[in-house]
């Protein structure tokens, strides 16, 4: 989609004008600037004021007095947005202009988020899909726009990489992307391969991998940008597993094509560092990606297997599907060089979590102090990416203690969230946040301003937490 800012009104297939007023009103489709039946109701309850604005386009919106400042005004404003993105799809619209006026950018993203298509493996039908192919703001200033720019094409961006089947994105590729996206963007990518992560012991994300034919990856991103005052970098951790079979405690075969979305975490990483450097937004920021699918073979790991981490933690591996977290202990473990101000990760982790809470928000835990949870917590209501805490208690400890190893990879059937986070604990020495997004980063029905498939869940919320 081309996103423009043009200082005054122009020409265009769609035209909304965002007025404050008691009562959202939602026009459908005008053709030929000619206002509908039920339109023309609509009209007389504002005076005609919809009749003498319609010369100007072809579809008309006006918008509730909803409080900008707030996060209820900020979420009915992005509905608002995703409503209109309804209309142009239904009624094939191509091309909308907004009118600046308060919360318009956010009425844009609403939008934006609504009318992201994933449609690049169309063949003989791309050219009936759908897309809106410009979206401009009149007259708003353009250090707002930028940063909108940057954000929902960072959030865009990693939409795609989730919803790119394994086929076409696999370790390899995710790092190839990676890089294209850091030479694109103005943001520093180092890719370690498999000598280099096998010299570092990583033997988390090497275990996971013995099932796979192709090699593992352990991506680095890096960012600082001018005037950033923070010495010690942020650290965003993303669990990168491509494809998820579960390995020899294979998962069931239904719905296992959505399994390439089990990459989530690292699209955030990645669509994170898409929206801080497009921006030039002033932060310290480091990302870490350990990558690989998770298949099985005769040389996979089997459920009994005991493993190394890269701290020296052995691991006994009951369940092979419990593979996010080894992966993501050798990266936090890694994280540790960089003497974090704060890790924060994000995973696609565990079932529990989506059980618990749906795909409304991500279960959130770890060892931050207060302050930097209610700084999560305020970009979470902001950005409407919600996080509902959850106990990090060391009882839960005595749930992953193994009779043959230091710890093991599950828990019983016990807070199965929980267990995975304290889990991760063993490797990090730092303030940490664990971020568990299985429900919200994939969807298999359209909620608020998503449509089905992957969201981004992450991106937003991270890239406002790290300027706020």
């Amino acid at each position: 989609m081309k996103r423009s800012l043009v200082p005054s009104s122009a020409g265009s297939a769609v035209r909304a004008v965002l007025r404050p007023s008691t009562d959202a009103l939602r026009a459908a489709g005008i053709e030929d600037s000619a206002l509908s039946a039920y339109q023309n109701r609509v009209d007389r309850g504002v005076k005609g004021w919809m009749h003498a604005a319609s010369a100007q386009g072809d579809l008309l919106l006006a918008t509730s007095d909803a409080d900008a400042t707030t996060a209820d005004g900020l979420h009915a404003l992005r509905q608002l947005g995703a409503d209109l993105g309804g209309i142009l799809a239904k009624n094939k619209l191509r091309h909308v202009t907004l009118d600046a006026q308060p919360g318009a950018l956010t009425v844009a993203e609403g939008l934006a988020l609504n009318a992201y298509r994933f449609t690049k493996l169309f063949g003989i039908k791309a050219k009936d899909q759908w897309s809106l192919d410009q979206l401009d703001v009149v007259g708003t200033d353009r250090a707002g726009f930028a940063q909108w720019q940057a954000l929902t094409e960072g959030v865009s961006e990693a939409r795609d990489l989730i919803n790119t089947p394994v086929l076409q994105l696999g370790s390899l590729e995710l790092a190839a992307r990676a890089e294209e996206l850091a030479l694109e963007h103005g943001f520093k990518c180092t890719v370690l391969h498999k000598a280099q992560i096998e010299a570092l012991k990583m033997g988390g994300l090497l275990g996971v991998n013995k099932g796979s034919v192709d090699p593992p990856v352990f991506i680095v991103l890096e960012y600082r940008g001018e005037g950033a005052t923070q010495e010690h970098p942020t650290v965003l951790v993303g669990k990168g597993v491509v494809y998820d079979t579960g390995g020899i405690s294979l998962k069931p075969s239904n719905f296992m094509e959505d399994m390439k979305c089990d990459m989530s975490g690292a699209a955030a990483v990645i669509g994170t560092f898409c929206a801080v450097a497009a921006a030039k937004l002033p932060v310290n920021v480091v990302g870490l990606i350990p990558a690989t699918d998770n298949r099985l073979n005769g040389n996979a790991l089997v459920p009994g297997d005991v493993i190394t981490i890269s701290n020296g933690v052995t691991v006994e591996v009951l369940n092979t599907d419990a593979e996010g977290r080894l992966i993501l202990a050798d990266a936090l473990h890694y994280a540790k060089k960089y003497q974090p101000k704060l890790v924060i990760d994000l995973a696609t982790l565990t079932g529990a979590a989506s059980r618990a809470i749906g795909p409304y928000a991500t279960v959130a835990m770890g060892t931050a102090d207060r302050a930097t949870w209610d700084a999560l917590q305020a970009s979470a209501g902001m950005t409407h990416e919600r996080l509902v805490e959850f106990p990090f208690w060391d009882d839960y400890k005595d749930l992953i203690k193994s009779e043959i190893a230091d710890i093991k990879n599950i828990g019983g059937a016990e807070a199965g969230m929980i267990t995975a986070g304290k889990f991760l604990e063993y490797f990090i020495d730092y303030p940490y946040v664990h971020l568990d997004i299985a429900g919200p980063a994939f969807l298999d029905r359209a909620i608020t301003y998503y449509g089905k498939g992957g969201t981004g869940v992450g991106v937003r919320l991270l890239t406002h937490f790290l300027t706020a």
